[in-house]
Order: structure tokens, then sequence, then C-alpha cells
């Protein structure tokens, strides 16, 4: 939803398509105002046959729109509208990734000047510097260790409320990778792995006051609950998990 409460973009994964609705003063869904379809494909001949839109990112200022698309390894970047609800192309248009890494999600720093990207099939994280809807990449880090051999399977990224951590989720690996920001650079330094006491962690969130961290894991139908060291950025287990089927996502309203 964008920051007027009017417009939700939505993200459709299966159609590789952009979508924009309006919101009525009862609060429900107008129709589909807008769609826009992605084209193009990327060097995996399993996975990127074509676009897969992944996520919808509308920036602080209401106006830089960035979508990550797994399919052809660009975050596509629109500049909204917010009086008419329209997505025009973005200058430039998009940002290119790895090929074969697969951007999922993303998100800015508070301090509005970074940007992160983490890469699903590459298991990666890709750092920006941000300024007036540009992107430039400044740094590309592992998000597994490095005697890791097994599936690649990268998932979900969320900064701490203070800007200094940056945490990435592993399936496969079954673990957050854990990174202090550097705050004048934003360039990042591996602090650990935490183990997060399921399968498959498709998700995650951090709670607004800092202290926890919440762990989807959507294969041991789990949210582990941990406590998160402020100064640190690790993890320690509070041993609360709350059962529920299949956790994809979680969202915590302030």
């Amino acid at each position: 939803m964008d920051r007027t409460g009017k417009w939700v973009i939505v993200g459709n994964y299966g159609s590789g398509s952009v979508s924009v609705l309006p919101t009525e003063a009862d609060g429900s869904l107008g129709k589909v105002s807008q769609v826009i379809r992605h084209e193009g494909k990327s060097i995996d001949p399993e996975r990127q046959t074509k676009p897969y839109v992944h996520s919808i990112n509308i920036a602080p200022n209401n106006k830089d729109v960035f979508v990550p698309d797994l399919g052809t390894d660009k975050i596509v970047t629109y500049s909204l509208d917010a009086k008419t609800g329209q997505l025009a192309q973005g200058n430039p248009p998009f940002t290119a990734v790895t090929p074969g890494s697969g951007p999922r999600h993303f998100t800015i720093h508070p301090n509005g000047k970074f940007a992160y990207v983490v890469q699903e099939m590459g298991a990666l994280i890709t750092g920006f510097t941000y300024k007036k809807g540009t992107l430039d990449a400044f740094q590309t880090v592992k998000m597994l260790p490095e005697d890791y051999t097994g599936r690649k399977w990268a998932a979900d990224i969320h900064i701490s409320p203070d800007g200094k951590f940056l945490y990435g989720s592993n399936r496969a690996h079954e673990s957050l990778a854990i990174f202090s920001i550097d705050q004048k650079t934003g360039r990042l330094s591996l602090v650990g792995h935490q183990p997060v006491n399921g399968k498959t962690p498709r998700n995650f969130a951090i709670d607004p006051t800092g202290n926890f961290v919440l762990v989807a894991n959507q294969d041991s139908d789990t949210i582990t609950i941990f406590k998160r060291d402020k100064e640190t950025g690790k993890l320690t287990p509070t041993g609360k998990e709350i059962m529920v089927s299949m956790p994809v996502c979680l969202l915590l309203m302030k």
C-alpha cells in the first residue's frame, strides 16, 4: 500500500505482472486500474524462462517503486503518481543483478541512503546506494558458510529498526544470516548464522522495538521466537514457538 493509503500495488508471481488497485472509503478494493506485464528471461533454463515478479517495495518518498523480478534478474523501477495511482517507467527502468541469482525481496535502510536485495538462487545480498530512483551497487555478499554444499535457497531480508544490522533467511540451511551495517558506507560484514530451530524459514519479522525476531518456518509449521541483542545483532532462542500450519509471511502492525 502506498503512503497515502489510496493505492494497493500487487506483484503477481505467476503472470510476471504488476497490478494497481484503488482503495475505497470503506477500505475495500476497487477495480484494477492498471496492469503492467514484465517481459524477458534470464540464464537458468528451469527457473528463469519468463518473468516472476516477487515483491513490491515503495520508497519513503512514495514515488520510487522497486520490483525485484526473479525470472529476469532485474530490479524493475517505476514512478508512482500518488494522485492518479498510475505507474510510469522509472529512470533508469531497471537495475540488473548477477545473472542466474534470482532477486526476491528488497529493503531500504532507515537512513534512506542504502538499499539491499536478497537473491534466492544465488543466496546473495547486494547493497546499493539509493538516490532519486537510482540504485548503484557497491557490494555483494554470500549468505551461506563457505563450506556449505547444499541447496542455495535464500528467502527474506530485513534491517533492524536502528539500522545497525541486516538479516537474511536461508531455507535448506535453515538459518538466518546476520550482518552488521557500516553506517557511513552501507557495507555489510558477516556476524554469523543463527539456526532457526525449524524447517524452511521463508519469512521473518523484527518487532518494532527491535528486541525480538519471529521466524516463519513453513515446513515445520512453527513460528520460532528469538531475543535480539541490540549491541551485537546476535539472536538467542527464547524457547517459545507458535504452532501454525505452513506460515509463509509475517507482518507486524504498529
